[in-house]
């Protein structure tokens, strides 16, 4: 009788915080559990549709006056189009305009609500996505749902290549969301391996709530996942090191940034930064 020898999975045995919110992080939980990682569930970001959808509605109802739609995140595709459909407008037969994402998960996310995608950004951010479309711009009328709390480099670089652009507030990012008491301790302890963020606001968030101190803590007995440039040149203006950076906001890029790490330093608890 032979005995079947199974692979060992490049996860086993690691503690593995995600902070998105519960919505998001389905992919990324299932895909980690597979590599077999315990995943602790610690939900930096919360997202809700704003209070005041004034201009927001004005602008749905004026699509065909617009030339672009510029998708920064995929939150802003789903909360933009679950207003339009709330209000009466039909995303795929509103016509007349183009749709802009940046990065691949974004792009999914705007095409899955009924979008065209007619510009995917090759580098992921919202600067780099002007510099793309810059000829394309001068005089075009650009329509940039966002949260609340986005960054200005965008807007900013947009209208710098000649665009009107009308920002509106599709969704507002909130604080950290409910914590199981055992997944707090194992934080507050520093038993785990790697805190993986998404955003730059789950970088504050998550200072806000544990305290510089505690979290420069962590950050010296757990490895600091970032996605992206953005959201790790947050961590690091915190003062925190970056032990992995993945290069796509998804979650398989993520997972396999992350058990790459544990390949390469296997056997060794340095930190990179």
């Amino acid at each position: 009788m032979t005995t079947r020898m199974t692979a060992p999975r490049p996860l086993e045995g690691k503690r593995i915080v995600v902070t998105r919110a519960p919505e998001q992080a389905r992919d990324l939980i299932e895909r980690l559990a597979a590599m077999g990682a315990t995943v602790l569930l610690f939900p930096a970001v919360s997202f809700s549709e704003p209070a005041d959808t004034t201009g927001l509605d004005r602008a749905i109802r004026a699509l065909g006056e617009f030339d672009w739609i510029v998708f920064t995140s995929a939150n802003a595709a789903r909360f933009f189009a679950a207003r339009c459909r709330k209000i009466g407008v039909e995303p795929v037969r509103s016509g007349g305009y183009r749709c802009a994402a940046v990065g691949p998960a974004t792009a999914e996310a705007v095409a899955g609500e009924g979008f065209p995608v007619d510009h995917v950004a090759q580098e992921f951010t919202g600067a780099a996505l002007a510099g793309e479309l810059a000829a394309a711009l001068a005089g075009k009328r650009i329509l940039l749902p966002r949260s609340e709390r986005a960054r200005r480099d965008l807007p900013d670089a947009l209208r710098s290549a000649g665009a009107e652009v009308v920002e509106v507030i599709a969704y507002n990012t909130g604080g950290v969301g409910a914590v199981g008491p055992e997944v707090r301790q194992a934080v507050r302890d520093a038993d785990v391996d790697v805190v993986s963020f998404f955003s730059p606001s789950a970088v504050e968030n998550l200072r806000a709530n544990l305290g510089e101190e505690q979290l420069a803590a962590l950050s010296l007995n757990a490895a600091l996942a970032a996605v992206g440039p953005v959201t790790a040149a947050a961590l690091r203006n915190a003062g925190l090191p970056v032990a992995i950076e993945a290069p796509l906001a998804t979650a398989e890029s993520m997972a396999e940034a992350i058990a790459n790490y544990f390949s390469v330093n296997a056997g060794s608890t340095a930190r990179s930064v």
